[in-house]
């Protein structure tokens, strides 16, 4: 559907007001929030670094994320920013993130997330065998009380 009058739906003088807008919310934007100077696959290190404008850096690995669990690392090295630096694509596996989720430890969809704390749940380590042999020795698993399972 063409509009006939589209000169009419916006003055020249809301638009220019508008745009005035859009670059201070981008300013502000840039002052609170992660944005991404660089991006690129480490194949030394196996990892996904990200240089932040601030001058930070943030790295990953990829078997986190979900969507680049199986990438190779070609794939994987054909990595973009978006021109804000606000969010990063790998256009070959249709992969999208915001770098802000990625810094915050959100690698993909609530349940992805919950999988890939299962199976971190799950994972033995010498660590976790020590703290089982100690717990034995005092008992195990303390028993509930009465009052625990009352309230």
């Amino acid at each position: 559907m063409a509009f006939k009058n589209w000169k009419n739906l916006v003055s020249e003088e809301e638009l220019d007001a508008q745009i005035v807008r859009a670059k201070a919310a981008s300013q502000a934007a840039d002052r609170t929030e992660p944005r991404a100077a660089s991006v690129s696959f480490d194949l030394s290190s196996g990892l996904i670094v990200i240089a932040l404008k601030n001058g930070a850096f943030f790295s990953f690995p990829p078997n986190l994320v979900q969507g680049l669990e199986e990438a190779t690392p070609e794939a994987l090295s054909d990595v973009w920013l978006d021109s804000s630096g606000s969010s990063v694509h790998w256009e070959r596996l249709d992969v999208d993130f915001e770098i802000a989720s990625l810094v915050a430890g959100i690698f993909g969809t609530k349940s992805w997330m919950s999988e890939l704390g299962r199976k971190g749940g799950r994972v033995t380590s010498s660590v976790k065998a020590s703290a089982a042999r100690s717990n034995g020795k005092k008992g195990g698993r303390p028993k509930k009380s009465l009052q625990q399972t009352a309230s």
